[in-house]
């Protein structure tokens, strides 16, 4: 059986940011991160996933002892300056510890713009018709098989109950023609052969030195010792098809205007 063994203090940790980062003076408190580019984000969001995932998950939606960081509403701070504080410092009488000193105040502001980035940013009008693209979802796209919305759905992807509070119209499309562009180590799959004959296909749940387990098409859950297997495959590809020979243009801008109008707001929450 696989135990989770986590310990809350590994919430913030050491941070091995970039070399040669700016001295960021936080005197004023609205102040926004100035490491916004394409490559800042990347460099946040793999600073996120090697130091913050264990407590937060691999896509920043919280677990057990740590909040949703998707929403772009955060409980201790309402700005750029106050996350940087929060990331640095940590929050009192909670879990969340301050980074190591060591850090650079350029991979913490980096961390900053890759949070931001996960919620999609201001809300925008969008071209599609979120009816039309609700009987697309549900049927000549089968995306149920793999999604869940409110609870109805696969597992075999990422939950989409909340996913227009975490992707822009841009980002939501490009994930439908180009699902190969972003696919984090928690949707990977793996194909193995036990030395018995059996083979299987399925999401990558977990993989360690000596194990892994794998959820197949039909949600069994299979563990296997890697000294057992004549074959293993890890696949870091994505499992989703790539919709931009499947639907026309105006077909995909449905398709992403169903999408973008999932969101918290809809389910009576607050965004």
């Amino acid at each position: 059986m696989l135990r989770k063994n986590v310990r809350p203090g590994l919430i913030a940790i050491f941070i091995a940011g970039s070399t040669g980062g700016l001295a960021i003076g936080l005197s004023a408190q609205e102040q926004a991160t100035p490491y916004t580019t394409v490559q800042d984000i990347q460099s946040g969001q793999q600073l996120f996933a090697r130091h913050c995932s264990i407590c937060h998950g691999v896509d920043a939606a919280g677990g057990d002892i740590a909040p949703d960081l998707t929403t772009g509403e955060f409980q201790h701070a309402g700005t750029d300056a106050g996350l940087f504080n929060v990331i640095s410092d940590g929050v009192p009488d909670t879990p969340m510890l301050g980074i190591n000193r060591g850090r650079t105040d350029q991979s913490v502001w980096q961390l900053v713009a890759y949070l931001r980035s996960l919620s999609g940013g201001p809300r925008v009008a969008v071209a599609g018709d979120a009816t039309s693209g609700a009987r697309l979802y549900r049927d000549r796209g089968s995306c149920a098989g793999c999604h869940m919305i409110d609870g109805e759905g696969g597992r075999h992807g990422p939950n989409l109950s909340t996913i227009g509070d975490r992707r822009s119209p841009d980002q939501l499309l490009s994930d439908l023609v180009d699902p190969d562009e972003r696919v984090q180590p928690h949707w990977w799959t793996m194909r193995v052969t036990h030395r018995d004959g059996t083979r299987i296909d399925g999401l990558r749940m977990n993989e360690g030195t000596y194990s892994v387990r794998i959820l197949d098409g039909d949600d069994n859950m299979w563990s296997f010792l890697k000294r057992d297997l004549l074959m293993s495959q890890r696949i870091e590809t994505s499992s989703m098809p790539a919709y931009a020979g499947t639907l026309n243009d105006g077909e995909l801008e449905d398709l992403v205007a169903y999408l973008y109008g999932l969101t918290r707001e809809d389910q009576g929450g607050a965004r």
